[in-house]
């Protein structure tokens, strides 16, 4: 598939255009079917055995991936270290970027005054055996096969969301850690730490609210000239500064093109663009809250309203339908900030989530039934929080909170709205079968 960059397209150019859009998305049913049962043929490997840490011992990690939200997570590690957070070192990068493994390698050696070694191939720092985990945070279309090798070394990952790009590669994430439990793998959608989801979780838990039906969440900002809109270096060609053909990996060849290099959150073939990079903080800490099992319906519409140079769409709409009678709809848009207020309803009683507290207030009828409650919760540094939870659990073997079961629950959704509104059909899919198909 060569990158498409249209002006403004339409389902009707898609679907001429699909047999050779058909390594970024199966189009029709039994292709459908088939691309979702190929993951059953990957293989699925068993790591080492892995032991708790020593008292005192220092958490030795790598970064795959260390570019712009990678280099976040390098810095905030830092700072978690000297403020005595947590006792962890990042002691090697892995980068295709020449300029850009070089600059966060100054970072990594100035700040910690250690030695940090760089890699331009991913697999020699997960040779390593005095490494104990990887944070990855590699463009989607990567993190599928990174997070299987790293786990395969014996490595503990912390994986950046969307945990992958397609539903079929999180299907094989879930197989693998299935099969690897002694592992740990933190996603990384960091509201799941927010209190007040947790404890919207509790009381849907004990019926306060009764039987939740209906539950709405969006995440919604706008801008002037269009979203993810990255500076672009046009130092970093292909060569000496750029391993390209490392950088395409999974996704196959493509000729370069520097504006997917730098913004490939904006192209379908490397990306879902709002549902996959913006709706999955809000979905996977709401899905988990309400608990309604599966999704096993999702329908979804997007348009380019304002940003056509966008191939990805600028607004989105989805409705999705759970196992245990739950509808959930959800917006996203890149060209108007005003969003949903997030809150779920039950046949009792509603849970407002818009705010940093959890408040129950009751449906009229049942008024004189269920009291008003006002819960505190503390929403602050979700991100710091997640990752800390992740690293003590590299330390304990303890469960770590982001799991990646929950986080294929939310790739159903993502794949499948992607689906739905590059293709104009509704989706299902079956959790026993663990497969789609057009509804």
């Amino acid at each position: 598939m060569k990158n498409m960059k249209p002006t403004s397209p339409s389902r009707r150019d898609f679907l001429r255009t699909s047999a050779a859009a058909a390594g970024a998305l199966a189009v029709g049913s039994s292709s459908c079917s088939t691309t979702m049962s190929a993951w059953k043929e990957k293989d699925v490997p068993i790591a080492p055995p892995k032991s708790a840490l020593a008292d005192g011992e220092t958490i030795r990690m790598g970064i795959i991936g260390p570019g712009g939200m990678g280099g976040g997570h390098l810095n905030s590690v830092i700072s978690q270290a000297e403020n005595g957070e947590e006792n962890v070192q990042v002691v090697a990068l892995a980068e295709v970027c020449k300029p850009r493994l070089d600059a966060r390698l100054k970072q990594a050696r100035d700040k910690q005054g250690i030695d940090v070694d760089g890699y331009r191939d991913y697999k020699e720092l997960l040779a390593r055996d005095d490494i104990h985990c990887v944070l990855i945070a590699s463009p989607e279309h990567w993190h599928a096969q990174h997070a299987v090798d790293a786990i395969a070394a014996g490595k503990d990952v912390y994986l950046e969301k969307p945990m992958t790009l397609r539903l079929e590669d999180a299907l094989w994430l879930n197989s693998l850690m299935q099969k690897n439990p002694h592992m740990r793998l933190q996603v990384g959608t960091q509201y799941m730490m927010w209190e007040k989801y947790q404890a919207a979780k509790k009381l849907i838990a004990e019926g306060k609210i009764g039987k939740p039906t209906f539950s709405q969440t969006s995440y919604c900002r706008n801008s002037k000239d269009g979203e993810w809109l990255y500076s672009i270096d046009e130092k970093v060609q292909p060569g000496e500064m750029l391993d390209w053909e490392a950088w395409c990996g999974p996704s196959g060849p493509a000729e370069f093109d520097t504006e997917v290099y730098h913004r490939w959150r904006r192209y379908r073939r490397y990306s879902t663009g709002i549902i996959g990079d913006l709706l999955v903080h809000m979905m996977t800490p709401m899905v988990n809250a309400v608990d309604a099992g599966w999704p096993v319906r999702v329908t979804a519409s997007g348009g380019h309203y304002i940003d056509k140079k966008m191939e990805n769409f600028d607004q989105v709409n989805l409705t999705i339908e759970f196992e245990q009678e739950h509808t959930m709809i959800v917006a996203g848009s890149t060209c108007n900030e005003q969003g949903l207020e997030a809150m779920i309803r039950g046949h009792e009683a509603n849970l407002y989530l818009g705010g940093n507290n959890c408040v129950l207030r009751p449906e009229r009828i049942f008024s004189e039934d269920i009291d008003t409650l006002d819960i505190d919760c503390d929403n602050s540094s979700p991100q710091e929080k997640l990752r800390l939870d992740w690293l003590a659990c590299v330390r304990s073997r303890e469960q770590n909170v982001s799991q990646v079961e929950m986080a294929t629950k939310i790739m159903v959704i993502v794949d499948l709205a992607a689906r739905s509104m590059w293709e104009g059909h509704a989706f299902t899919f079956d959790p026993e079968l663990m497969r789609p198909s057009i509804a």
